[in-house]
């Protein structure tokens, strides 16, 4: 059945059952782009999904106010279809840090974005800050992106491989990726030419699709696991960065313990720890160590 299409300038409310909250999950660092706006008198966000550019406010009765081409496209990459209430159900019991961070953004959700956008956003994301990824995102979008507008405003996709591919490491330098330009151009380059495809993941369990992404220059353990949960819907995938590890070793164990853990066990031990969703735990824990710690 092909997908809804709006009609110009009409907003559709779009159920969302009471689980989500726009700004939590808008600013929670899955996705960096969406940019505060007014539509028709109403406060929300503009940006693109893909190529299309979309409206997003909160509803009444839990619903999300949206403009988009495509209203289906809202529901999938909010993964409105989730059952946050299983997924919580499957959270070890009595995990007093986890029910903290949960009861400090319950409306955050796990996004499912374009699967390039999510990896070329996550390669320049090494050691910076939401700030200043989102700073090199909307660069790299005004500069290479091509430009959408709604509601009056203009915003920006994300550049396809080939644009970047072709704008070459200097560029991209000019957009303050540093070091990291060159991970993010020779991505580009190696999906633009053909050599690699991303559509190869969807053949391979979680383990493979891992090590698979961190052939990428650029891409290590931490940014594949970025891509596996918020750009291929593996839910288990668990990304741990500074703020993790910090949250992880000072609040499940003690001074000892935590000192003599490596990284890969401590990645092991979440793994285990949180279960079939770890990645839901995951983003949970990073937003409330992000705002509060």
């Amino acid at each position: 059945m092909p997908a809804k299409r709006q009609k110009a300038g009409e907003l559709v409310a779009v159920p969302a059952d009471g689980s989500l909250d726009l700004g939590q999950t808008l600013d929670s660092g899955q996705v960096f782009h969406f940019e505060t706006t007014r539509l028709g008198g109403i406060e929300g966000w503009a940006g693109c999904l893909g190529a299309d550019p979309v409206f997003l406010a909160p509803g009444g009765e839990g619903a999300i106010l949206t403009r988009a081409r495509d209203v289906p496209a809202v529901r999938r990459f909010f993964q409105l279809d989730t059952p946050l209430a299983e997924i919580r159900a499957t959270f070890p019991a009595a995990d007093a840090v986890l029910e903290e961070a949960i009861a400090h953004c319950p409306g955050l959700r796990i996004l499912r974005q374009p699967v390039w956008e999510c990896l070329a956003t996550f390669i320049t994301s090494s050691l910076k800050q939401v700030v200043h990824i989102r700073r090199m995102s909307l660069a790299l979008r005004r500069r290479f992106g091509r430009a959408r507008r709604i509601g009056g405003r203009v915003v920006h996709a994300y550049p396809e491989p080939a644009a970047l591919a072709a704008a070459g490491e200097a560029a991209l330098r000019e957009c303050g990726l540093g070091y990291r330009a060159r991970g993010l151009h020779r991505t580009a380059e190696a999906l633009a030419s053909g050599a690699r495809d991303l559509a190869e993941l969807e053949g391979l369990d979680d383990a493979a699709a891992r090590a698979w992404l961190m052939e990428f220059h650029g891409v290590g353990e931490k940014v594949a696991n970025c891509v596996l949960l918020f750009g291929c819907g593996r839910h288990g995938a668990f990304p741990i960065d500074v703020w993790m590890d910090r949250v992880l070793r000072e609040r499940y164990f003690g001074p000892r313990k935590r000192k003599r853990l490596t990284a890969r066990e401590l990645q092991r031990w979440a793994e285990g720890h949180f279960g079939p969703f770890a990645g839901h735990a995951q983003q949970y824990l990073f937003h409330f160590a992000r705002k509060t710690f």
